[in-house]
């Protein structure tokens, strides 16, 4: 079971109460509102208890709205099925605090159809992984890569304007359980905000959204975004993210990033770890 978790778990009167522990602390507002990666998988296991796991539905689509700061307290998850059939289920889920909505998504659920046996044009993907023996140097469950870089278990060497990539190992929304690969991958997409707009001054666009599509859930030790794609106009960005484990591409994920006059440097985030923890096993 993993010991790390963005919260902790309660029964309440309305249902159950999430607490959020340090982890889930955002590096933006001097860490008073909670990470977007907390909330998009706070949300995400809400689709998943939806659902449930009978007649072979999957996660593919996942779509997110940060339209309010989620403060670092106390929060509540709700859902609707919106519709639920042989092959389809789409969700509409959403997290409150103090009885305001602060963010939305929606889940479509896919089971899977015949096989094809025609040919169509997909674009090359070139994405790396990182060495099975490369662990966290510091308290964030993620590595690190820059073109020109390669991987590293710190942040310190990646404050460029390189094109980067990041694998994240497996961390619980709640404590006590063990994350599903949709769940991880839910989290990991938010990261495509810091992936794509970490330049060479830091991080200066937050992300209002998430879109993850998947092909098929993740597998292994945990899921990689690399950046194919940004563009920025007028202190809008838009980024794409291939979103990869071991065996290759799982799907895509994007985010649209809005210039708030705020600077996160990812290098200030997370404690060092002593140096036999960050090695690790390989």
């Amino acid at each position: 079971m993993i010991s790390s978790a963005y919260f902790t778990s309660e029964d309440g009167p309305a249902g159950a109460v999430l607490h959020p522990q340090d982890s889930a602390r955002s590096g933006w507002n001097d860490g008073t509102v909670l990470r977007g990666s907390a909330v998009s998988g706070a949300l995400a296991r809400e689709a998943e208890r939806a659902v449930g796991d009978a007649d072979g539905l999957r996660p593919v689509r996942w779509t997110l709205d940060l339209f309010r700061p989620a403060g670092f307290g106390p929060s509540s998850v709700s859902s609707t099925v919106v519709r639920r059939g042989r092959k389809l289920a789409l969700v509409d889920v959403e997290l409150n605090q103090d009885g305001v909505r602060v963010a939305r998504a929606t889940a479509q659920f896919l089971r899977g159809g015949a096989p094809v046996h025609g040919r169509t044009w997909s674009r090359p993907v070139t994405v790396s992984v990182p060495p099975p023996g490369l662990r966290p140097e510091t308290s964030e469950p993620r590595v690190y890569y820059s073109d020109g870089v390669g991987w590293t278990g710190s942040p310190q060497a990646h404050q460029n304007a390189a094109r980067k990539q990041t694998w994240h190992f497996p961390l619980a929304v709640v404590l006590g359980e063990q994350p599903t690969p949709f769940q991880e991958a839910a989290m990991a997409a938010d990261f495509v905000n810091m992936v794509a707009n970490w330049g060479d001054h830091g991080i200066e666009f937050i992300n209002t959204d998430v879109t993850l599509s998947l092909v098929r859930p993740p597998e292994g030790d945990g899921v990689g975004l690399a950046v194919e794609e940004r563009e920025e106009h007028d202190g809008v960005s838009v980024s794409v993210a291939a979103v990869v484990d071991r065996r290759g591409v799982v799907g895509f994920a994007s985010v649209t990033g809005l210039a708030n006059g705020q600077v996160v440097d990812p290098r200030l985030q997370g404690e060092p770890l002593e140096p036999r923890a960050a090695r690790g096993a390989s």
